[in-house]
C-alpha cells in the first residue's frame, strides 16, 4: 500500500519548542476550554434525554439470517436499540462500497457495555441481505446485521433514506418509538479514531482543518479528495485483503 506521508516525504512543520513550565501553562489554558466543552456535551446529552419521541410501526420487517423479522425483534428483548443505517451501492463490488459507512461501522466492536445498559446495537443495511452480510463477514465484524433494502424509507420517514443515519429507539412492550437520530458529522461518535487523531499535533491531516501553516494535510484536499479511501478501496479493507480474506459478494 502506498502512504501519503512517510519517511521519504519532506519533513512537516513542528510546534515551537519551549521549556516545561511554558508548555504546562499553555496546556492548562487549553484544559480549561476542554472542560467547558465536556460540560457542554453533558448538557446536550441531558437535553437529548428529554426529547419527545415518535412511534414507529413495530411490524416493519427487516431481513436477517433466518429471513424476515420485525424491527421489534431486532431489540433482542432489550429495552433500547441503537441502529446504524449502512449505505449500499447495488451492483458494485466490495471495493466500491461506501467508505464512510465502512469507516464508522467497523469501529463499533465491543458490544458488552452497550448490552449492560439494556441496549442492542445493530446494523441495518440498505442492500440485499446475502450480499451485504458477506461484506460484514469480509470485514470481520460480528454485530447483528439486517437488510432494510425494502423498508428503509418506512423507517426513515421524511428523511433522505439513502444517506447514513444513526437512530435510537426504545420499546414499551410491543410498541416501538424513535427517540433520536443523527447523520453527517453526528455519527463521528462511532469513531474513536477521530477523537484520538484530534489529540495529535497534526490532527486528522485533512485540508478543511484549521492548522498552522506547514502542517501536513494530504487528505480531503484538491489533490486528494479521499477521506476514508486509498488506492481504490475503503482503507479498512486493505488489512483484510492482505490477510487473504475473500471480498467476493456474490
Amino acid at each position: 500500500m502506498e502512504t501519503l506521508v512517510n519517511d521519504s516525504s519532506p519533513s512537516p512543520a513542528l510546534p515551537p519548542v519551549v521549556d516545561r513550565e511554558t508548555y504546562q501553562e499553555a496546556r492548562e489554558a487549553l484544559l480549561a476550554r476542554e472542560k467547558v466543552h465536556t460540560r457542554e456535551g453533558d448538557a446536550i446529552a441531558a437535553a437529548r434525554r428529554r426529547l419527545p419521541m415518535v412511534e414507529v410501526d413495530a411490524t416493519i420487517e427487516v431481513i436477517g439470517p433466518d429471513g424476515p423479522i420485525t424491527i421489534l425483534d431486532v431489540f433482542e428483548g432489550r429495552k433500547q436499540l441503537i441502529a446504524y443505517f449502512h449505505a449500499w451501492w447495488p451492483g458494485r463490488p466490495a471495493a466500491g462500497q461506501c467508505e464512510g459507512c465502512t469507516f464508522f461501522n467497523c469501529q463499533v466492536r465491543e458490544l458488552s457495555y452497550i448490552h449492560s445498559r439494556d441496549a442492542t446495537y445493530a446494523t441495518l443495511c440498505k442492500g440485499p441481505y446475502q450480499e451485504s452480510v458477506r461484506y460484514r463477514d469480509f470485514l470481520g465484524l460480528d454485530m447483528p446485521w439486517y437488510s432494510v433494502e425494502k423498508t428503509a424509507p418506512q423507517l426513515l420517514e421524511d428523511r433522505d433514506w439513502q444517506r447514513h443515519h444513526l437512530v435510537c429507539y426504545v420499546r414499551d412492550g410491543k410498541r416501538v418509538f424513535e427517540t433520536y437520530y443523527t447523520g453527517g458529522r453526528g455519527v463521528e461518535v462511532m469513531a474513536p479514531t477521530h477523537g484520538l487523531l484530534d489529540m495529535t499535533v497534526y490532527g486528522r491531516q485533512e485540508a478543511w482543518e484549521d492548522s498552522p501553516r506547514g502542517w501536513p494535510q494530504p487528505w480531503y484536499s484538491a489533490e486528494n479528495p479521499e477521506e476514508w479511501r486509498t488506492n481504490g478501496r475503503p482503507i479498512a479493507q486493505w488489512s483484510r485483503i492482505e490477510a487473504g480474506r475473500s471480498d467476493e459478494l456474490t
